[in-house]
């Protein structure tokens, strides 16, 4: 017995140690492997450095968007996907901004170079998406009396904005309004300008769930706000408010939530599935509160198209950023972590590729023993 014991204590602070050590609000559940597709122009030509940092169901295909550090030819518009051949459609969906937006404190940020992490759909009408910025650390940052304004974010300096977009008939994207997030100072938040909110879902009656990738504590939280008919009827904050969902909690390390969609269940609140890009992972949260998060391992593999090679080899790196659900499917993005993706070469066929920052399409079907406990 003693023995046992002796051996368990070693076992926890092993995994203490790596930050893996998860409380009971946790099962680990299975290990998946997922095969991509590289994403392409309709020329053939690799999708170049977009930065992928959000994905969505839209209209049949897959809506994704780009963070600040994308090629220039790639930010502030959003990408449209076929999930069936991963080729983006070809139209242009560069964003421009209202007079409303133009008139605010962040025109100057959301103008050069914004960073939008993360997106959703508007449930109710699908011209709306709504975005959100995290780093504004590049930009001089506000106006005196704008910063005297928005100075009580709770968070960073410059706060985490939502933006709602509005896609016009001939597919033109306008910024329409913004509203700057505040969280009460008992969240601990802290100032971290570059983990702030990356993943945006909608779940029941216009609820609106924000993945922050680490609170003051390294821990990653989700938050939420209810966008109401009048929620953009003010440029005041938007206070979000704490669900306090069964989370992993971890002793060391930071696990960041880099992309979050809603799963919809008969008779149920439904499910939150999380991207955990540093630990491979997908979360299935629930929202009734009533069973632990069930965590899903992935591995990744890009496809060759060179006989030469295997036909899929084992990624090193590949940063998960986007996550979008159509139907009982699970589509993930890839957002190529530029310190860390050459890394990934081996068949000299994705050379090129790794070399663009191209990302990859994966898929899995949900398995229903992840949502039943």
């Amino acid at each position: 017995m003693k023995l046992k014991m002796l051996l368990l204590v070693i076992l926890v602070v092993l995994l203490s140690m790596y930050g893996i050590y998860q409380t009971p609000d946790t099962v680990t559940d299975a290990k998946v492997t997922l095969k991509g597709q590289w994403i392409t122009e309709t020329n053939g030509q690799v999708m170049l450095d977009p930065q992928t940092s959000g994905l969505k169901h839209w209209r049949g295909k897959l809506l994704s968007i780009s963070d600040g550090s994308a090629h220039q030819s790639q930010s502030s518009q959003l990408h449209v996907i076929d999930p069936k051949s991963a080729v983006l459609d070809e139209q242009d969906m560069s964003m421009t901004m209202s007079e409303n937006v133009t008139s605010s404190c962040f025109a100057p940020y959301l103008a050069y170079k914004p960073d939008f992490e993360a997106l959703a759909v508007d449930p109710n009408d699908d011209n709306v998406v709504i975005i959100v910025t995290e780093d504004a650390r590049s930009i001089e940052g506000l106006s005196a009396e704008c910063a005297k304004r928005y100075q009580n974010s709770g968070s960073t300096d410059f706060p985490s904005l939502l933006v709602r977009l509005y896609i016009h008939d001939n597919k033109s994207v306008e910024m329409t309004h913004v509203r700057p997030l505040q969280f009460a100072a008992e969240f601990e938040v802290g100032n971290f300008p570059n983990d702030g909110i990356e993943g945006l879902a909608f779940g029941q009656d216009n609820q609106l769930y924000l993945a922050l990738e680490k609170d003051i504590h390294t821990q990653p939280r989700i938050f939420s706000v209810q966008i109401t008919k009048d929620f953009w009827n003010t440029d005041e904050f938007a206070k979000v408010l704490d669900p306090e969902l069964r989370l992993p909690q971890f002793t060391a390390g930071n696990h960041p939530l880099n992309g979050m969609d809603y799963l919809a269940i008969d008779d149920h609140p439904g499910y939150l599935i999380a991207a955990a890009r540093n630990d491979n992972q997908l979360w299935f949260i629930d929202l009734s509160k009533q069973n632990p998060t069930k965590i899903i391992t992935l591995d990744f593999m890009a496809e060759t198209n060179d006989n030469s090679c295997e036909p899929w080899e084992l990624m090193d790196n590949s940063s998960l950023e986007g996550l979008g659900v159509i139907g009982s499917t699970i589509w993930v993005v890839n957002d190529p972590w530029k310190r860390n993706y050459l890394k990934n070469i081996n068949c000299p066929s994705n050379q090129a590729n790794y070399e663009k920052m191209a990302p990859l399409l994966f898929s899995l079907p949900v398995a229903e023993e992840w949502i039943n406990h």
